[in-house]
């Protein structure tokens, strides 16, 4: 099975990675400055659990053009979800027909784009529990735990895909679990505006409360709009913003058994906005703010938390100065 992972970002090139470590014939299709290092390099991936492996560029095909998605027996989707449509276009110009089509991105708006443009495709949502930065010259570190949840379907994809590495799990309520992982995802912004590491944030109570209002506020919306959330941890969705009002001491043993999270790690929005990308705030609050608009309720946390977002000038915040704006 041909793999072309479409959009090779810190997560295409991890996932990848991985994929060509278990034997998978994988090609990346990206930008000639990400694929160029791994040309001269190599393709390095890390984990949080001490993976460290090094894929040889004779394991991998690289490539910028789009035309070699006529290789394809599958498609995995991991550009920004700005660039969706425009790959989405390169998907129906030249990947064969038959090639299922997988979306590993953030939000709810990239699927039903993809969706909307390949109508008569095999296209699925999936949901990346995970987060993954670059760490150097072609080198991805997987920083958080959790496993990869595609979308149900013929194939069985999950089993095909899966690697001792990145097991990969199917559900037929994949709508919920993404909306499960968006309502986590809404920290993107918040650690973004913070400028401290995830586990930094995480050891802050000030944090920890702002993260449970705007979570509490967000499973408020989706209630109210009949939407189900399918949690991406081991305790219910509603249950999470309990836990991160709890003592600090409290929190960090029921944390521990939920999430693994490196020192040092960062969200993705947050190295959007050090390198001064577009973020993919529309995706995260932007859905909320959205989706209570269209029911006639309000969202004013996660509509603040968007404006400074896109006011920002890169000077970290406080809890309380993100609540007073």
């Amino acid at each position: 099975m041909k793999i072309a992972i479409a959009g090779a970002g810190s997560i295409g090139c991890y996932v990848g990675g991985c994929l060509a470590h278990s034997g998978q014939d994988v090609m990346l299709l990206g930008r000639a400055r990400v694929l160029d290092a791994i040309r001269s390099h190599g393709l390095k991936i890390t984990d949080f659990a001490g993976q460290h492996q090094v894929i040889p560029t004779n394991l991998l095909s690289l490539t910028e053009d789009p035309t070699d998605l006529a290789d394809a027996d599958l498609v995995l989707v991991t550009v920004k979800t700005g660039a969706t449509a425009d790959m989405a276009n390169l998907i129906a110009q030249y990947a064969p027909a038959t090639a299922p089509v997988i979306s590993l991105q953030n939000g709810m708006e990239s699927a039903r784009i993809l969706r909307n443009t390949l109508k008569t495709r095999d296209v699925r949502a999936g949901m990346v529990p995970f987060n993954v930065v670059p760490k150097g010259v072609a080198s991805y570190h997987r920083a958080t735990s959790g496993d990869i949840v595609i979308e149900d379907g013929a194939g069985d994809l999950p089993t095909r895909l899966s690697c001792p590495d990145l097991p990969i799990s199917a559900s037929n309520r994949i709508e919920a679990v993404q909306w499960g992982k968006l309502v986590v995802n809404l920290n993107n912004a918040l650690n973004a505006l913070s400028g401290l590491t995830v586990r930094a944030q995480l050891m802050d109570p000030g944090w920890r409360r702002l993260m449970a209002d705007q979570m509490a506020e967000a499973l408020g919306v989706l209630k109210t709009a009949g939407l189900a959330v399918a949690s991406t941890t081991p305790v219910p969705a509603w249950m999470v913003p309990h836990i991160l009002r709890l003592p600090t001491p409290l929190f960090s043993r029921i944390a521990s058994k939920m999430l693994t999270v490196d020192p040092e790690a960062r969200t993705s929005m947050a190295y959007d906005m050090m390198a001064g990308r577009v973020t993919e705030i529309d995706s995260l609050q932007g859905e909320i703010i959205r989706l209570a608009a269209q029911n006639g309720v309000s969202a004013p946390l996660c509509s603040r938390v968007a404006d400074l977002i896109l006011q920002a000038r890169g000077d970290p915040m406080t809890p309380e100065k993100i609540r007073a704006f």
